[in-house]
């Protein structure tokens, strides 16, 4: 059996799209304030997502899809999008880095439990490796900028909201596309996040200043971090199944460090090419490791 390199390639696009995330928010906040942020976000996804399964006509959900549509909603619709704002205006996206390289690792430990998945022991700790490896180059990156203990618990809370949010996700993906699962996701939380995106720019109409870049970092947060990365993010969950799928995600960690320091001018050590060596060695015997357990259930 081959490795599936399509479905690393889909997980590897959502992650590349995800790993702008933080350093658009960090761009976007002095135009805007995070409520306005999080409900604007994901305002302008679900109208572009409604036009989305129109033109598709696509059926909508089942009376039993409807609750874990609403769960993956929390996580990746409000959750992680809040939190991780409310973090970023005390802290560095370099610093967030340092708590969201747990969230691969938090994702396959709930698929284990919420899917059954059965997996060795060398893959957690390939997992394990290749987290920490993030978890030290962050620290070391990231500590002189620190961060409260407010934001480190915010970033948490983000953590485990993504997670939630992506292993419930990939389950419907197996149901239905994964960019509808996304579409309805930002669809049926609508009746709260329009109201909440106008309230909010309505309160804060006179305490922002509205720039070109925070309106463009804005917009991508919108469009490609809340919508457009989940198209690729789920079709890769859904090939490689979620525990394994998501240890592509151990790279996004580094490459915020790398867009934070293009992006913002944050000052980017030579330790990167290290990190990133050993992180992909880790996401490689990962993949090895499901293809040998494949081979084996198949004989």
């Amino acid at each position: 059996m081959k490795i599936n390199y399509r479905g690393i390639a889909y997980a590897f696009l959502g992650v590349l799209i995800f790993s702008f995330t933080l350093p658009m928010v960090k761009l976007a906040l002095p135009g805007f304030s995070p409520w306005t942020l999080t409900f604007g976000r994901a305002t302008l996804a679900g109208l572009l997502a409604l036009v989305f399964l129109g033109f598709a006509k696509a059926h909508f959900p089942k009376r039993n899809q409807l609750l874990p549509l609403l769960l993956t909603a929390s996580g990746i619709v409000i959750g992680w999008p809040i939190l991780t704002t409310l973090a970023l205006q005390e802290t560095t996206s370099a610093h967030a880095a340092v708590i969201t390289a747990g969230l691969p690792l938090a994702t396959a430990i709930l698929a284990v439990f919420r899917l059954h998945e059965q997996v060795p022991r060398a893959f957690w700790i390939a997992a394990l490796v290749g987290t920490l490896t993030l978890v030290v180059y962050a620290l070391v990156r990231g500590g002189q900028e620190g961060g409260s203990l407010t934001s480190n618990v915010y970033l948490v809370g983000a953590v485990i909201s993504a997670a939630i949010g992506y292993a419930e996700g990939a389950i419907l993906a197996k149901e239905m596309p994964g960019w509808q699962v996304v579409s309805w996701c930002v669809v049926l939380t609508l009746p709260l996040t329009m109201p909440g995106f106008l309230i909010s720019l309505w309160l804060g109409r006179d305490s922002h200043s509205v720039s070109t870049v925070s309106l463009l970092a804005f917009l991508f947060t919108a469009f490609g971090s809340m919508y457009f990365g989940f198209f690729a993010w789920y079709r890769g969950l859904s090939e490689l199944g979620v525990a394994k799928g998501s240890q592509v995600q151990l790279i996004q960690p580094l490459l915020t460090l790398l867009w934070s320091a293009i992006l913002l001018n944050e000052v980017v050590t030579g330790a990167t090419m290290m990190a990133a060596s050993v992180v992909i060695l880790c996401i490689s015997v990962v993949q090895r490791l499901r293809v040998t357990m494949a081979k084996k259930l198949v004989l």
